[in-house]
């Protein structure tokens, strides 16, 4: 093979072939040019070595490696080279080579290391030799380099400290490499590291004995004879980091922030010290900020990870907080600040950003039952102290702390708001911002209870602080003023005052009406006349902050300078392709337009040919990724904008974030057009479709996840109008994508999402959307659901049987089984849709779920699994009857047992069973009716049916009642039940059953019914009062059939004078005008 630098023919092109002598020359030319600062000739360079064979380069990598004569930085570069081809390419390079050129290689490497004296590209060949060893234990465990481990056990009793540090470094890169016989050597293996660990003579053989320790924990985190067995391990491991830092090195305290993260049980017999040592580091001044704050993090990663085990160790708590409010007080004085232009985004390694986002974490992982008294005297000690930081920082503690301390702080909350607004007068203009930030917090923790009951004062003071800027220019009494002329305002107070003016906007909403004639000249004004560069974001604020009021006031007032706005911003629209790609209006306009679109409606139709472009642009950037080893990540991780996964065994995965929020705005706004515009946004659906559905597969960001899978059914609604042909394509696109993500993601939250869409798109396309591959795919995937479902409540218990068990635990279980139970209610949504689309010839498929769905109603599963389950029967009896009755044998009993069932839920969907048993059931169902009857009658007269909690069952029970004497009544003495159903009326809650209970109602009296109009019909006007409740209730939608035979009834009666008086003489002036309301409804 052929290398040659860049602008020099290839030697083959010569009748005469290079040596290989010469060959090699060449590529270290290339490692050479692999490490210039030119761009151009990196580039090259990198082009040329990609298209060098694996084989070859193999040899020429070794052949560097081996070359001490040739440059430092070219060796250096050709191991790093070698490491990353046998991580990457692994399978394609190594096994053709011959078995020779294979065993050469291996002895080769360990030969290097034992001669190799430079200690940095030791550690590079220890770094080749741990990912050949990685890549050679197949897959039985058989470890095929029994040379490797020879020269571990030779090399880590050895005199020479280099080779010792060789044997400790490949297994801490490779704690596995034991494979099969790790068992065997366990005993070696922990002799060795003990060993190691307690050489007083080389601190470095002290350091990396006890990372090796730590990694070859959390290597066998499941393992826990294993743990227990190494646990007299943790205080040499404890003694190595408490070492190391006052080295200067933080090696072994990252790995035991790993330990805390992955295996906190590990600690357990040691817990005490290690929480002591954390706390001795982190409150240590002498040590560097990194350091001490790696300390802290070790503490609250078990908050996290390990909360009931850190929650009886409250001393540790309890000193651990005044650590870090001490951390937030480190703050630097800093003249500019109140009048510097661009607000620094705030140091992220910072003591006082560390500290605050500690404080926060540690609050919601131990929760505030623990954490608040113990902070709460700290925090109003700070609150007092004449110096400014203590101040600011005792705001910015109470900021972090609102979403972990949540219950035990809303109880207090009007103190707490009163308590923080006077610091909005505080003379330093820092503690002000920290009040600002306080305040801001809280709305977003205790949203929507802090807005409606503090939204007078708050406005107000924010109102009042945006005047006060110590400008004396700015005229208290008009907000407006202050940002009437920009050259008299800094731009950062501008972009604070309008964002301000939109959060007011956005939470006042009618309210804002008054203000609107103040605010918005002067906004439009900034839009037309900050056009500098410098200006951009101040723009961008601007707009959406215009936007945010026109949602906010409504299109009525809004109007008037709806189409200025729209002018204004069509105009930056047509300038958006001189725009930059990271112009920060980009985003602004972007939601701006959709805000537009949601005040505008069908009207906005007309914009879109102009909005699209730069939507779809933005919509489909392609965020930068790479699959990087631990090695590759120390070098990139002070590289900012960079976030990784880590997918153990030395690999994560990273992700440039730049433009993700763009891209999750974007499609977000695409969703709102689709669902605004609805067959208005046919033309675009096609391209949406296709930008969308490989986007299900995205996982780097929850929010483009659940855009997109939200966006599915509105995008088939809006497809409709082209026709069936052209939506069952559209549908065909998704469809698999959407089955795929339903069995892969793993996020329970976007998972609930993608569920819900599916279900909601079978409902647009139905019968016929699924073929049979389909199916297939789908049954396997819910099978796996409900099993997961019942073994994760399986696993509950026995967490509820350990020992660190406490109420706080429970209550995390609580919030798991939620979030299980949600994903249950979306797989009853999806069968729901099948059964509503397919009707009975479905069922052969379902019956491989039909196992799993009888355990859900079994009477010891939690309440939420036998509601589900019920839910699920019931669509069966409703869509696929009369067959239904072949499972009648799975569900009657549990069914008519739970009508009169303890839990609402329960009821409520027992009772709906039994109704639609008597709509849709057929004959066989009718003893069951039968015997349905007193269970209905007893739940609906008991003393508490109509409570809050009771009364949706209870209406359905009594709708249930109504459909069996309609649909059923030769199983029901009808007469005789009839009065009392009557009595019952009307129903308010549940909608859709009132309906059905009003159309039976109409029926009896359009057929004259004796019982219920009454001798002479003396009981009309009890009629027109249930009428009456039912309109004031809203009951029945003005545009529903029912609302117009209710209306006839009443003109009957109308027409008939003395009756009519009559019946409206009984009713109170709320029912007479209701009945008034409903005759001019329809």
């Amino acid at each position: 093979p052929m290398i040659c630098p860049p602008g020099r023919l290839p030697a083959s092109a010569s009748p005469m072939a290079a040596t290989a002598e010469q060959e090699q020359q060449q590529f270290y030319l290339l490692l050479g040019n692999l490490l210039s600062p030119d761009n151009a000739v990196r580039k090259q360079a990198e082009e040329t070595y990609e298209n060098i064979p694996g084989q070859s380069k193999i040899t020429f990598l070794l052949q560097a490696i081996r070359n001490t004569a040739a440059a430092e930085e070219a060796r250096q570069m050709a191991a790093v080279l070698l490491r990353r081809l046998l991580s990457s390419a692994f399978e394609e390079v190594y096994p053709a080579l011959s078995p020779d050129d294979q065993t050469s290689i291996k002895s080769g490497l360990l030969l290097i290391i034992q001669l190799e004296t430079q200690s940095s590209m030791r550690k590079k060949i220890c770094d080749i030799v741990a990912e050949l060893a990685r890549n050679l234990i197949d897959e039985d465990g058989n470890n095929q380099w029994p040379e490797v481990l020879k020269f571990l056990f030779d090399s880590v009793s050895s005199q020479n400290v280099g080779l010792r540090e060789a044997a400790l470094h490949i297994f801490w890169n490779f704690p596995g490499i034991f494979g099969n016989q790790q068992q065997h050597y366990l005993e070696v293996i922990k002799r060795m590291l003990v060993q190691c660990m307690q050489d007083q003579e080389h601190p470095s053989i002290k350091t990396l004995s006890a990372r090796a320790a730590a990694a070859f924990v959390l290597a066998n985190e499941h393992n826990l004879p294993l743990l227990k067995h190494f646990a007299d391990l943790l205080p040499g491991i404890l003694q190595a980091v408490n070492d190391s830092c006052y080295q200067n090195d933080d090696s072994v305290l990252k790995s035991l922030v790993e330990i805390a993260d992955s295996v906190p049980k590990y600690l357990r017999p040691h817990l005490e010290p290690t929480l002591q040592l954390s706390l001795k580091l982190c409150a240590d001044a002498s040590l560097s900020n990194m350091q001490r704050q790696l300390a802290l993090e070790v503490i609250v990663t078990l908050s996290e990870t390990a909360a009931a085990m850190l929650r009886r160790h409250t001393n540790i708590v309890a000193q651990a907080i005044p650590q870090m409010l001490a951390m937030m007080v480190d703050l630097e004085e800093d003249e500019d600040w109140a009048n510097a232009d661009e607000l620094e985004d705030d140091d992220f390694d910072s003591n006082a950003v560390a500290g605050e986002s500690a404080l926060d974490r540690m609050a919601c992982g131990l929760g505030g039952k623990l954490v608040l008294p113990m902070i709460k005297e700290h925090i109003m000690q700070m609150l007092q102290n004449p110096d400014w930081k203590y101040r600011h920082a005792g705001l910015m503690a109470l900021s972090a702390i609102g979403e972990g301390c949540h219950q035990q702080m809303e109880g207090i909350l009007n103190e707490i708001v009163n308590f923080v607004l006077l610091f909005l007068q505080d003379p330093h203009p820092r503690v002000r911002y920290a009040a600002c930030n306080a305040i801001g917090q809280m709305a977003t923790d205790f949203a929507p209870g802090f807005q409606k009951k503090f939204h007078e004062k708050v406005i107000a003071a924010l109102l009042q602080t945006m005047e006060d800027q110590g400008n004396q220019r700015v005229q208290a009494h008009a907000a407006a003023a202050l940002i009437n002329f920009t050259e008299d305002c800094t731009k950062l107070v501008l972009e604070q005052v309008v964002t301000s003016i939109a959060s007011v906007a956005d939470t006042a909403e009618e309210k804002f009406v008054p203000y609107y004639d103040l605010f918005m000249p002067s906004l439009k004004h900034i839009v037309e006349n900050a056009v500098q560069k410098e200006l951009r974001l101040l723009r961008g604020k601007t707009i959406e902050c215009i936007s945010l009021i026109g949602l906010a006031v409504g299109k009525e007032k809004f109007m008037q300078d709806a189409s200025d706005v729209m002018q204004l911003l069509l105009k930056t629209q047509t300038d958006f392709s001189d725009l930059e790609d990271d112009d920060p209006q980009i985003s602004y306009m972007i939601s701006a337009w959709a805000r537009m679109c949601k005040i505008l409606g069908k009207e906005f139709q007309q914009y879109l040919p102009v909005v699209m472009g730069p939507l779809m642009k933005t919509a489909s950037i392609k965020p930068e990724v790479a699959l990087l080893d631990t090695q590759d990540m120390e070098n990139m991780s002070d590289d900012d904008g960079w976030e990784f996964v880590n997918l153990g065994d030395q690999q994560s995965f990273g992700i440039k974030t730049a433009g993700l929020e763009e891209k999750a705005t974007a499609c977000q706004m695409l969703v709102c057009y689709a669902k605004e515009l609805k067959e208005g946004f046919v033309e675009y659906t096609e391209q949406v479709v296709k930008l969308m559905v490989p986007l299900l597969k995205f996982y780097f960001h929850d929010d483009i996840l659940l855009t997109n899978s939200t966006s599915m059914p509105l995008l088939l609604e809006c497809a409709r109008v082209r026709g069936p042909e052209y939506l069952t394509q559209m549908w065909h696109f998704m469809c698999d994508a959407l089955i795929k993500a339903i069995g892969t993601e793993p996020d329970s939250d976007v998972l609930s999402e993608i569920m819900h869409s599916f279900a909601k798109c079978i409902e647009v396309m139905g019968d016929g959307c699924l073929n049979n591959e389909h199916f297939e795919e789908l049954g396997g995937i819910l099978k796996g659901k409900l099993e997961e479902h019942f073994k994760n409540q399986e696993l509950r218990q026995v967490k509820r049987q350990d020992e660190d068990y406490d109420e706080q635990v429970e209550e995390s279980l609580q919030d798991e089984d939620d979030s299980d139970v949600y994903i249950l209610t979306k797989v009853s949504d999806i069968l729901h849709s099948i059964f509503n689309s397919y009707k009975e010839k479905v069922l052969p498929w379902f019956e491989r779920l039909l196992p799993l769905i009888v355990n859900l109603i079994c009477p010891h599963r939690p309440w939420p699994d036998r509601q589900w389950g019920l839910c699920i029967f019931d669509d069966i009896v409703e869509h696929c009857s009369p067959s239904s009755f072949k499972y009648a044998e799975y569900f009657l009993r549990p069914m008519l047992q739970s009508v009169c069932d303890n839990s609402p839920e329960v009821r409520q969907a027992a009772a709906y069973g039994v109704g639609v048993m008597a709509q849709f059931g057929g004959d066989s169902y009718r003893p069951f009716c039968t015997e349905a009857l007193p269970l209905l009658v007893r739940v609906i007269q008991s003393p508490d049916a109509k409570t809050k909690e009771n009364v949706n069952a209870t209406e359905n029970c009594i709708s249930a009642v109504g459909k069996i004497m309609k649909f059923k009544p030769d199983c029901v003495n009808v007469e005789e039940v009839l009065p009392h159903w009557l009595s019952w009326l009307p129903l308010h809650e549940d909608k859709e059953e009132a309906v059905h209970t009003f159309n039976y109602l109409c029926d009896l009296i359009e057929s004259n019914n004796p019982v219920v109009l009454g001798p002479n019909n003396s009981n009309l006007p009890r009629i027109f009062g249930i009428i009456a409740d039912g309109e004031i209730h809203e009951a029945i939608k003005h545009e529903d059939p029912c609302t117009k035979r209710l209306a006839n009834v009443v003109r009957q009666v109308q027409a008939s004078g003395g009756l009519w008086t009559e019946c409206i003489s009984q009713l109170n002036a709320d029912q007479q005008a209701a009945i008034q309301e409903l005759l001019n409804s329809a």
